[in-house]
């Protein structure tokens, strides 16, 4: 049967016509065509993210006073900062005495609650000086009730079947009207808004709001546009595929957050994880860059602080999102152990001190800037799951190319426990990511791990 199969190919291939083949270099419509356009800048191969909330940063709330933080966030190991919006806050139907930052007035603006516009311009030199990035938060999808184009230009909104401004449908967000994307003026306006702050800045990409509610079109249309001044890099709150092919570097792996939440609170087990990574292996283009987090500003202020929201489970929940595949993000006050709903429309500044969070996330962080196989995207290693005897309390996998590896063993359950292991690409020489001790795997090789508990062993190649 095989040779028949053999000698069927070998006659096909005899009367294929050669502007059919691949070979010869020659093009077939039959090769596989990468979707993913977007070309990643250098720089973001192994980048962690820090978003920075201006207003709860510091005591002054200012630009001036994060720039003095700057060292620190380098030492921390932060290499894109990305600050929530930086623009004037819209008055009419202000939500509490300060506003929200994306509510915005004026897209031209700097708020004067930051600060000035070359306060803004030191804060992002000084960055660059220091080796780290920075990106802005964009508010594409609706704008105050009072920005400056709203006079100006009426017919760029939505309305309601009152013919009214409207909100964002079905949320609570009375303090904004959404804007009509169908309208070609308010592109080429949004668009030029976007350039300015890369040309007169020096900014390195944007964060951008809810960009699902946005047509990916517009997306798409603004990355050459901002290519065209130099390599930027592009964060979209939201989860989709699309997105990646022209516009994005990233989007929010939400289900990567809902799946560790469920986990720690004893509504699902490891498999829940098996459904999101075959996922991202299978259905996402290979350089796509999921940011995976466990808080973020909405998450801090709305649904609880990271302790309330994972318990016990906070620090291996932190280990996969750095250590497993993705862009990782760090939360402003996260590493100071941060214990407090951040107000959103006041003044609330963070209580720095040192913390065992911030330990960890640093540790980290110099895993994955100095480990290849960490890298995000297709600049790192696949996840290979290692199959243990406890597969739904354990998670266990190796990362691992020419030059580096990691094998991950991660307790996901409240009770503790014994592992052994099948057999896998996991055999080798190790040595601890914490204590640096060296460690043999073998056929032999067994581990106890708390609750909760976690091992990252770092391949001696």
């Amino acid at each position: 049967m095989r040779l028949f199969q053999v000698a069927c190919f070998a006659a096909l291939v005899a009367i294929t016509p050669a502007s059919s083949m691949a070979a010869g270099g020659v093009a077939s419509k039959y090769d596989p065509k990468p979707y993913m356009q977007v070309q990643h800048p250098d720089w973001a191969k192994n980048a962690v993210l820090y978003q920075l909330n201006t207003r709860q940063f510091t005591p002054e709330g200012t630009f001036e006073a994060a720039r003095k933080q700057l060292p620190r966030l380098k030492e921390l190991g932060a290499d894109i900062i990305w600050l929530m919006p930086i623009h004037e806050i819209g008055e009419e139907n202000r939500k509490g005495s300060l506003g929200s930052p994306y509510s915005v007035k004026d897209y031209y603006s700097v708020n004067p609650e930051f600060g000035t516009l070359d306060d803004l311009k030191a804060f992002t030199r000084d960055a660059h000086k220091m080796g780290m990035r920075v990106i802005l938060d964009w508010v594409a999808n609706h704008t105050a009730w009072d920005n400056v184009i709203r006079e100006k230009h009426p017919d760029w909104y939505e309305r309601d079947w009152k013919g009214d401004f409207r909100p964002t449908p079905w949320w609570d967000w009375s303090d904004i009207i959404d804007l009509d994307f169908s309208k070609p003026g308010l592109r080429q306006y949004m668009t030029e808004a976007m350039k300015y702050w890369v040309e007169e800045v020096g900014v390195d990409g944007f964060r951008c709001d809810v960009a699902g509610f946005v047509p990916v079109d517009f997306w798409n249309t603004v990355r050459a546009e901002l290519e065209s001044v130099k390599p930027v890099f592009m964060l979209a709150e939201w989860e989709s595929r699309d997105l990646y092919q022209h516009a994005f570097d990233a989007t929010y792996a939400w289900s990567w957050g809902e799946t560790m939440h469920k986990i720690a609170h004893g509504k699902a087990d490891t498999g829940a994880l098996f459904v999101y990574y075959s996922w991202n292996e299978s259905a996402y283009p290979r350089d796509a860059y999921r940011m995976t987090h466990v808080t973020n500003h909405d998450q801090n202020s709305w649904e609880g602080t990271m302790f309330e929201r994972f318990g016990d489970a906070l620090e291996s929940a932190i280990v996969l999102s750095v250590v497993g595949e993705g862009i990782p993000l760090i939360y402003n006050g996260q590493e100071a152990g941060n214990d407090k709903r951040l107000e959103f429309f006041e003044r609330d500044p963070i209580k720095w001190r040192d913390h065992e969070i911030g330990d960890l996330y640093k540790a980290l962080f110099k895993l994955k800037h100095e480990n290849t196989a960490l890298w995000n995207g297709a600049a790192g290693a696949r996840m290979v799951s290692i199959v243990n005897s406890a597969p739904k309390q354990v998670l266990s996998f190796v990362r691992e190319n020419a030059k580096d590896g990691v094998f991950a063993i991660i307790n996901l359950s409240d009770k503790a426990q014994t592992v052994r292991f099948e057999n896998g690409p996991h055999l080798g020489s190790y040595h601890d990511f914490e204590g640096g001790a060296a460690v043999t795997v073998d056929a032999d090789y067994d581990i106890t791990l708390p609750a909760w508990g976690y091992r990252v062993l770092v391949e001696n190649k």
